[in-house]
């Protein structure tokens, strides 16, 4: 079993992350509750997992991959979590941020339990552990990043470089 930490304490992820091949295809409901999948998505998708935009740490990456996403043709930014659609709407448009979609894991759980990133134990149990996926046009997994400690960032200029690889 996979693991991370969670405020220096080690938690259990479902399993190992997938870092290359095909990214299995899922279903989300986005912010208007209609439901899309990675597969009707075109272009490089950045899939952002995250436990819950209601952290500061979520609502600062979800932020910082706004700004960097914002002006790149072609590319899509998705961000995951349980976080009901609601909730999800409600933090973008408060924080202004409108090149990302919000996409809710809530239904059916299928990006936690395909990618691997649900916490299995601890205080996040069900929740998905903070991961960054780069997957190109061909749905293909070009760069992944599971973030070893859940309260902290990801590595955005790794992310930023495999996106620009891709385009």
């Amino acid at each position: 079993m996979a693991s991370v930490t969670l405020g220096g304490t080690p938690v259990t992820i479902k399993g190992d992350i997938p870092t290359a091949g095909p990214a299995p295809d899922f279903s989300f409901v986005k912010d208007d509750m209609s439901e899309e999948k990675l597969s009707g998505l075109s272009g490089v998708k950045v899939l952002i997992a995250v436990p819950s935009l209601d952290t500061s740490v979520c609502a600062t990456e979800t932020r910082k991959f706004n700004e960097q996403l914002g002006g790149k043709s072609g590319v899509t930014g998705v961000v995951i979590s349980k976080d009901l659609p609601f909730a999800m709407k409600r933090f973008c448009e408060t924080a202004n941020v409108e090149g990302i979609v919000n996409g809710s894991d809530y239904r059916y759980g299928e990006f936690s339990q395909k990618y691997n990133t649900e916490i299995t134990e601890g205080a996040f149990k069900g929740l998905s552990a903070r991961a960054v996926f780069v997957v190109d046009q061909d749905n293909e997994v070009a760069y992944a990043e599971l973030v070893p400690e859940v309260g902290e960032e990801p590595d955005y200029d790794r992310v930023m470089e495999a996106v620009d690889k891709l385009l």
